[in-house]
Protein backbone atom coordinates (compact mmCIF):
# COMPACT_ATOMS: atom_id res chain seq x y z
CA UNK A 1 0.00 0.00 0.00
CA UNK A 2 3.05 2.27 0.19
CA UNK A 3 2.71 3.33 -3.44
CA UNK A 4 -0.77 4.75 -2.73
CA UNK A 5 0.69 7.03 -0.05
CA UNK A 6 3.57 8.03 -2.36
CA UNK A 7 1.19 8.79 -5.22
CA UNK A 8 -0.92 10.99 -2.94
CA UNK A 9 2.19 12.93 -1.90
CA UNK A 10 3.35 13.32 -5.50
CA UNK A 11 0.05 14.74 -6.75
CA UNK A 12 -0.35 17.08 -3.76
CA UNK A 13 3.23 18.38 -3.72
CA UNK A 14 3.50 18.91 -7.49
CA UNK A 15 0.28 20.91 -7.64
CA UNK A 16 1.19 23.08 -4.65
CA UNK A 17 4.78 23.58 -5.81
CA UNK A 18 3.67 24.29 -9.36
CA UNK A 19 1.19 26.90 -8.17
CA UNK A 20 3.85 28.57 -6.00
CA UNK A 21 6.25 28.61 -8.93
CA UNK A 22 3.69 30.37 -11.14
CA UNK A 23 3.00 32.94 -8.40
CA UNK A 24 6.74 33.67 -8.31
CA UNK A 25 6.80 34.27 -12.06
CA UNK A 26 8.38 30.94 -13.05
CA UNK A 27 6.97 28.05 -15.11
CA UNK A 28 4.95 25.52 -13.09
CA UNK A 29 7.25 22.71 -14.16
CA UNK A 30 10.15 24.21 -12.17
CA UNK A 31 8.19 23.84 -8.94
CA UNK A 32 7.29 20.27 -9.83
CA UNK A 33 10.92 19.34 -10.41
CA UNK A 34 11.93 20.86 -7.08
CA UNK A 35 9.06 18.96 -5.42
CA UNK A 36 10.68 15.76 -6.67
CA UNK A 37 13.97 16.69 -5.05
CA UNK A 38 12.19 17.54 -1.78
CA UNK A 39 10.23 14.27 -1.70
CA UNK A 40 13.20 12.12 -2.68
CA UNK A 41 16.24 10.79 -0.83
CA UNK A 42 18.11 14.10 -1.09
CA UNK A 43 15.77 15.84 1.42
CA UNK A 44 12.71 14.18 2.98
CA UNK A 45 13.05 10.62 1.69
CA UNK A 46 9.28 10.09 1.55
CA UNK A 47 9.22 8.77 -2.03
CA UNK A 48 11.66 6.23 -3.47
CA UNK A 49 12.57 5.55 -7.09
CA UNK A 50 11.65 2.15 -8.49
CA UNK A 51 8.73 -0.10 -9.34
CA UNK A 52 5.46 1.72 -9.81
CA UNK A 53 7.07 5.18 -9.84
CA UNK A 54 9.39 4.30 -12.73
CA UNK A 55 6.60 2.71 -14.77
CA UNK A 56 4.18 5.58 -14.17
CA UNK A 57 6.90 8.12 -14.97
CA UNK A 58 7.59 6.40 -18.30
CA UNK A 59 3.90 6.57 -19.18
CA UNK A 60 3.90 10.22 -18.11
CA UNK A 61 6.70 11.28 -20.44
CA UNK A 62 5.17 9.29 -23.33
CA UNK A 63 1.82 11.05 -22.83
CA UNK A 64 3.55 14.43 -22.54
CA UNK A 65 5.29 13.96 -25.89
CA UNK A 66 2.13 12.47 -27.42
CA UNK A 67 0.24 15.66 -26.51
CA UNK A 68 3.11 17.72 -27.93
CA UNK A 69 2.72 15.83 -31.20
CA UNK A 70 -1.02 16.49 -31.23
CA UNK A 71 -0.37 20.23 -30.86
CA UNK A 72 2.54 20.51 -33.30
CA UNK A 73 2.12 22.48 -36.50
CA UNK A 74 3.59 20.03 -39.03
CA UNK A 75 3.85 22.65 -41.77
CA UNK A 76 5.81 24.96 -39.48
CA UNK A 77 8.15 22.09 -38.57
CA UNK A 78 8.75 21.31 -42.25
CA UNK A 79 9.61 24.94 -42.93
CA UNK A 80 12.17 24.93 -40.12
CA UNK A 81 13.96 21.65 -40.90
CA UNK A 82 17.21 23.39 -41.88
CA UNK A 83 17.29 25.30 -38.61
CA UNK A 84 16.49 22.13 -36.66
CA UNK A 85 19.36 20.28 -38.37
CA UNK A 86 21.84 23.10 -37.72
CA UNK A 87 20.80 23.36 -34.06
CA UNK A 88 21.05 19.59 -33.57
CA UNK A 89 24.52 19.32 -35.13
CA UNK A 90 25.99 22.36 -33.34
CA UNK A 91 24.29 21.21 -30.16
CA UNK A 92 26.20 17.92 -30.35
CA UNK A 93 29.62 19.10 -31.50
CA UNK A 94 30.14 21.69 -28.76
CA UNK A 95 28.94 19.56 -25.79
CA UNK A 96 30.92 16.57 -27.05
CA UNK A 97 34.11 18.64 -27.27
CA UNK A 98 33.34 20.27 -23.92
CA UNK A 99 32.74 16.96 -22.17
CA UNK A 100 35.90 15.42 -23.59
CA UNK A 101 37.96 18.47 -22.70
CA UNK A 102 36.62 18.54 -19.14
CA UNK A 103 37.44 14.89 -18.63
CA UNK A 104 41.00 15.36 -19.89
CA UNK A 105 41.43 18.48 -17.72
CA UNK A 106 40.57 16.43 -14.63
CA UNK A 107 43.05 13.72 -15.56
CA UNK A 108 40.52 11.13 -16.65
CA UNK A 109 41.20 8.53 -19.33
CA UNK A 110 40.52 9.14 -23.02
CA UNK A 111 37.73 6.56 -23.10
CA UNK A 112 35.93 8.02 -20.09
CA UNK A 113 36.36 11.57 -21.40
CA UNK A 114 34.93 10.58 -24.78
CA UNK A 115 31.95 8.96 -23.13
CA UNK A 116 31.43 12.06 -21.01
CA UNK A 117 31.18 13.99 -24.27
CA UNK A 118 28.47 11.60 -25.49
CA UNK A 119 26.44 12.04 -22.28
CA UNK A 120 26.60 15.83 -22.58
CA UNK A 121 25.53 15.65 -26.25
CA UNK A 122 22.10 14.26 -25.38
CA UNK A 123 18.95 16.39 -25.22
CA UNK A 124 15.60 15.69 -23.59
CA UNK A 125 12.95 18.05 -24.87
CA UNK A 126 10.12 16.92 -22.57
CA UNK A 127 10.69 19.71 -20.02
CA UNK A 128 10.97 22.36 -22.75
CA UNK A 129 7.74 21.10 -24.28
CA UNK A 130 5.85 21.74 -21.06
CA UNK A 131 7.26 25.27 -20.68
CA UNK A 132 6.49 26.12 -24.31
CA UNK A 133 2.95 24.78 -23.90
CA UNK A 134 2.42 26.92 -20.83
CA UNK A 135 3.53 29.99 -22.78
CA UNK A 136 1.52 29.18 -25.93
CA UNK A 137 4.78 28.94 -27.92
CA UNK A 138 4.87 25.26 -28.84
CA UNK A 139 3.86 26.03 -32.43
CA UNK A 140 6.08 29.08 -32.77
CA UNK A 141 9.07 29.00 -35.09
CA UNK A 142 11.32 28.61 -32.06
CA UNK A 143 9.19 25.82 -30.59
CA UNK A 144 9.06 23.69 -33.73
CA UNK A 145 12.79 24.17 -34.28
CA UNK A 146 13.50 22.88 -30.75
CA UNK A 147 11.24 19.87 -31.32
CA UNK A 148 12.78 19.03 -34.68
CA UNK A 149 16.32 19.46 -33.35
CA UNK A 150 15.57 17.19 -30.38
CA UNK A 151 14.37 14.39 -32.69
CA UNK A 152 17.54 14.65 -34.81
CA UNK A 153 19.67 14.90 -31.66
CA UNK A 154 18.25 11.61 -30.39
CA UNK A 155 19.17 9.82 -33.61
CA UNK A 156 22.68 11.28 -33.84
CA UNK A 157 23.55 10.70 -30.17
CA UNK A 158 22.45 7.05 -30.24
CA UNK A 159 24.61 6.49 -33.33
CA UNK A 160 27.49 8.30 -31.60
CA UNK A 161 27.08 6.07 -28.54
CA UNK A 162 27.15 2.96 -30.72
CA UNK A 163 30.31 4.14 -32.48
CA UNK A 164 31.90 4.77 -29.07
CA UNK A 165 31.01 1.32 -27.72
CA UNK A 166 32.29 -0.34 -30.87
CA UNK A 167 35.53 1.65 -31.05
CA UNK A 168 36.37 1.23 -27.38
CA UNK A 169 35.63 -2.48 -27.36
CA UNK A 170 33.12 -2.68 -24.52
CA UNK A 171 32.06 -6.14 -25.53
CA UNK A 172 28.82 -4.88 -27.02
CA UNK A 173 28.07 -6.36 -30.43
CA UNK A 174 27.35 -3.11 -32.25
CA UNK A 175 26.99 -2.82 -36.01
CA UNK A 176 26.95 0.83 -37.04
CA UNK A 177 25.41 0.03 -40.42
CA UNK A 178 22.62 -1.97 -38.78
CA UNK A 179 22.00 0.82 -36.30
CA UNK A 180 21.66 3.45 -39.01
CA UNK A 181 19.42 1.05 -40.91
CA UNK A 182 17.14 0.77 -37.87
CA UNK A 183 16.82 4.56 -37.67
CA UNK A 184 15.93 4.74 -41.37
CA UNK A 185 13.44 1.89 -40.94
CA UNK A 186 11.80 3.66 -38.00
CA UNK A 187 11.22 6.89 -39.92
CA UNK A 188 10.08 5.07 -43.07
CA UNK A 189 7.56 2.89 -41.24
CA UNK A 190 6.39 5.77 -39.04
CA UNK A 191 5.73 8.06 -42.02
CA UNK A 192 3.85 5.37 -43.95
CA UNK A 193 1.88 4.21 -40.91
CA UNK A 194 1.09 7.78 -39.87
CA UNK A 195 -0.14 8.70 -43.32
CA UNK A 196 -2.09 5.57 -44.30
CA UNK A 197 -2.61 3.23 -41.32
CA UNK A 198 -3.40 5.53 -38.39
CA UNK A 199 -6.46 7.21 -39.97
CA UNK A 200 -7.92 3.80 -40.88
CA UNK A 201 -7.27 2.37 -37.41
CA UNK A 202 -8.92 5.37 -35.77
CA UNK A 203 -11.97 5.10 -38.03
CA UNK A 204 -12.17 1.36 -37.34
CA UNK A 205 -11.87 1.56 -33.55
CA UNK A 206 -13.75 4.81 -32.88
CA UNK A 207 -17.28 3.39 -33.51
CA UNK A 208 -16.80 0.52 -31.02
CA UNK A 209 -19.70 0.43 -28.57
CA UNK A 210 -17.55 0.86 -25.47
CA UNK A 211 -16.72 3.83 -23.27
CA UNK A 212 -14.06 6.26 -24.57
CA UNK A 213 -13.39 4.30 -27.74
CA UNK A 214 -11.67 7.22 -29.50
CA UNK A 215 -9.17 8.03 -26.75
CA UNK A 216 -8.51 4.31 -26.20
CA UNK A 217 -7.70 3.91 -29.89
CA UNK A 218 -5.34 6.90 -29.67
CA UNK A 219 -3.57 5.40 -26.66
CA UNK A 220 -3.13 2.10 -28.48
CA UNK A 221 -1.47 3.93 -31.38
CA UNK A 222 0.69 6.03 -29.05
CA UNK A 223 1.98 3.00 -27.14
CA UNK A 224 2.47 0.98 -30.34
CA UNK A 225 4.61 3.75 -31.88
CA UNK A 226 6.61 4.11 -28.64
CA UNK A 227 7.20 0.35 -28.44
CA UNK A 228 8.27 0.25 -32.08
CA UNK A 229 10.73 3.08 -31.45
CA UNK A 230 12.22 1.33 -28.42
CA UNK A 231 12.54 -1.95 -30.34
CA UNK A 232 14.67 -0.13 -32.94
CA UNK A 233 16.85 1.56 -30.28
CA UNK A 234 15.10 4.90 -30.57
CA UNK A 235 13.75 6.79 -27.56
CA UNK A 236 10.12 5.89 -26.91
CA UNK A 237 9.25 9.59 -26.63
CA UNK A 238 10.08 10.02 -30.33
CA UNK A 239 7.57 7.31 -31.20
CA UNK A 240 4.92 8.88 -28.97
CA UNK A 241 5.58 12.28 -30.54
CA UNK A 242 5.21 10.80 -34.03
CA UNK A 243 1.93 9.15 -33.02
CA UNK A 244 0.60 12.50 -31.83
CA UNK A 245 1.49 14.15 -35.13
CA UNK A 246 -0.21 11.32 -37.04
CA UNK A 247 -3.47 11.54 -35.07
CA UNK A 248 -3.42 15.34 -35.37
CA UNK A 249 -3.87 14.90 -39.13
CA UNK A 250 -7.19 13.08 -38.59
CA UNK A 251 -10.59 14.41 -37.60
CA UNK A 252 -10.16 13.02 -34.08
CA UNK A 253 -7.50 15.49 -32.96
CA UNK A 254 -9.66 17.73 -30.76
CA UNK A 255 -11.49 14.84 -29.09
CA UNK A 256 -8.27 13.00 -28.29
CA UNK A 257 -6.57 16.13 -26.98
CA UNK A 258 -9.48 17.05 -24.71
CA UNK A 259 -9.67 13.52 -23.27
CA UNK A 260 -5.98 12.73 -22.94
CA UNK A 261 -4.85 15.88 -21.10
CA UNK A 262 -6.85 15.17 -17.90
CA UNK A 263 -5.43 11.63 -17.77
CA UNK A 264 -1.88 12.83 -18.32
CA UNK A 265 -1.74 15.95 -16.17
CA UNK A 266 -3.72 14.68 -13.20
CA UNK A 267 -1.65 11.54 -12.62
CA UNK A 268 1.14 10.40 -14.91
CA UNK A 269 2.94 13.64 -15.84
CA UNK A 270 3.35 14.72 -12.17
CA UNK A 271 4.97 11.35 -11.44
CA UNK A 272 7.38 11.90 -14.35
CA UNK A 273 8.46 15.31 -13.07
CA UNK A 274 8.97 13.99 -9.54
CA UNK A 275 10.91 10.95 -10.79
CA UNK A 276 13.61 13.27 -12.17
CA UNK A 277 14.16 14.81 -8.75
CA UNK A 278 14.28 11.38 -7.11
CA UNK A 279 17.62 10.74 -8.82
CA UNK A 280 19.28 13.48 -6.78
CA UNK A 281 21.53 12.33 -3.95
CA UNK A 282 24.29 14.26 -2.22
CA UNK A 283 26.10 11.17 -0.93
CA UNK A 284 29.78 10.99 -1.87
CA UNK A 285 30.00 14.40 -3.54
CA UNK A 286 32.40 16.02 -1.08
CA UNK A 287 35.43 14.74 -2.99
CA UNK A 288 34.05 15.57 -6.46
CA UNK A 289 32.41 18.94 -5.95
CA UNK A 290 34.80 20.73 -8.32
CA UNK A 291 34.29 18.14 -11.09
CA UNK A 292 30.52 18.29 -10.59
CA UNK A 293 30.46 22.09 -10.86
CA UNK A 294 32.73 22.06 -13.93
CA UNK A 295 30.74 19.44 -15.80
CA UNK A 296 27.45 21.17 -14.95
CA UNK A 297 28.66 24.54 -16.24
CA UNK A 298 30.07 22.95 -19.40
CA UNK A 299 26.81 21.05 -19.95
CA UNK A 300 24.70 24.20 -19.74
CA UNK A 301 26.97 26.58 -21.65
CA UNK A 302 27.84 24.28 -24.57
CA UNK A 303 24.21 23.41 -25.36
CA UNK A 304 23.14 27.04 -25.02
CA UNK A 305 25.92 28.26 -27.31
CA UNK A 306 25.53 25.34 -29.72
CA UNK A 307 21.81 25.96 -30.12
CA UNK A 308 22.44 29.69 -30.43
CA UNK A 309 25.02 29.19 -33.18
CA UNK A 310 22.81 26.82 -35.16
CA UNK A 311 19.82 29.15 -34.90
CA UNK A 312 21.78 32.31 -35.76
CA UNK A 313 23.32 30.58 -38.77
CA UNK A 314 19.84 29.88 -40.15
CA UNK A 315 18.28 33.31 -39.73
CA UNK A 316 17.00 33.63 -36.16
CA UNK A 317 17.60 36.85 -34.24
CA UNK A 318 19.68 36.92 -31.07
CA UNK A 319 16.86 36.51 -28.53
CA UNK A 320 15.16 33.70 -30.44
CA UNK A 321 18.51 31.94 -30.87
CA UNK A 322 19.11 32.08 -27.12
CA UNK A 323 15.60 30.70 -26.54
CA UNK A 324 16.35 27.76 -28.86
CA UNK A 325 19.67 27.16 -27.15
CA UNK A 326 17.96 27.22 -23.74
CA UNK A 327 15.34 24.75 -24.94
CA UNK A 328 18.08 22.24 -25.81
CA UNK A 329 19.89 22.40 -22.43
CA UNK A 330 17.84 19.83 -20.53
CA UNK A 331 19.40 16.34 -20.66
CA UNK A 332 16.66 14.67 -18.60
CA UNK A 333 15.91 10.99 -18.91
CA UNK A 334 17.82 10.62 -22.21
CA UNK A 335 21.20 11.40 -20.63
CA UNK A 336 20.37 9.27 -17.59
CA UNK A 337 19.67 6.28 -19.86
CA UNK A 338 22.96 6.84 -21.72
CA UNK A 339 24.88 7.19 -18.44
CA UNK A 340 23.36 3.96 -17.14
CA UNK A 341 24.32 2.19 -20.39
CA UNK A 342 27.86 3.47 -20.05
CA UNK A 343 28.06 2.30 -16.46
CA UNK A 344 26.92 -1.17 -17.47
CA UNK A 345 29.29 -1.28 -20.46
CA UNK A 346 32.33 -0.15 -18.47
CA UNK A 347 32.62 3.24 -20.18
CA UNK A 348 31.67 5.17 -17.06
CA UNK A 349 33.49 4.84 -13.74
CA UNK A 350 31.00 4.20 -10.89
CA UNK A 351 32.65 6.87 -8.69
CA UNK A 352 31.58 9.59 -11.12
CA UNK A 353 28.04 8.40 -11.79
CA UNK A 354 26.42 10.49 -9.03
CA UNK A 355 28.19 13.67 -10.16
CA UNK A 356 26.93 13.17 -13.70
CA UNK A 357 23.39 12.52 -12.46
CA UNK A 358 23.51 15.77 -10.46
CA UNK A 359 24.73 17.65 -13.54
CA UNK A 360 21.88 16.19 -15.61
CA UNK A 361 19.35 17.22 -12.97
CA UNK A 362 20.72 20.78 -12.86
CA UNK A 363 20.45 21.13 -16.64
CA UNK A 364 16.82 20.12 -16.31
CA UNK A 365 16.20 22.61 -13.49
CA UNK A 366 17.75 25.60 -15.29
CA UNK A 367 15.86 25.05 -18.56
CA UNK A 368 12.41 26.39 -17.47
CA UNK A 369 13.61 29.76 -16.07
CA UNK A 370 15.97 30.30 -19.01
CA UNK A 371 13.20 29.63 -21.51
CA UNK A 372 10.95 31.97 -19.56
CA UNK A 373 13.69 34.62 -19.76
CA UNK A 374 14.40 34.35 -23.49
CA UNK A 375 11.02 33.47 -25.00
CA UNK A 376 8.84 36.48 -25.65
CA UNK A 377 5.74 35.73 -23.62
CA UNK A 378 2.22 35.95 -25.00
CA UNK A 379 -1.14 35.86 -23.24
CA UNK A 380 -0.76 32.35 -21.93
CA UNK A 381 -2.98 29.53 -20.86
CA UNK A 382 -0.59 28.79 -18.00
CA UNK A 383 -2.54 26.72 -15.54
CA UNK A 384 -0.92 24.51 -12.96
CA UNK A 385 -1.62 21.33 -14.89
Amino acid sequence: MQFIFELMLIILFTKLAGDLSVRLGQPAVLGKLIAGIALGPAVLGWVAQGGFIEDAAEIGVLLLMFIAGLETDLDQMKRNWQSAFAVAVAGIILPFAGGYGTGIAFGLSDSFSLFLGVVLSATSVSISVQVLKDMNKLNSREGTTILGAAVLDDVLVVILLAVMMSALGTGADVSIGALIGKKALFFAVTIVAGWFVVPKVMKWLAPLRVTEAVVSAALVICLAFAYFAESLQMAGIIGAFAAGIAIAQTGFKQTVEEKIEPIAYSLFVPVFFVSIGLNVSFVGLSEQWLFMIAITVVACVTKLVGGWLGARATGFNGRSSLAIGAGMISRGEVALIIAAAGLQGGLLMPDYFTSIVIAVIVTTLVTPPLLKLFVKDEPSRQINL
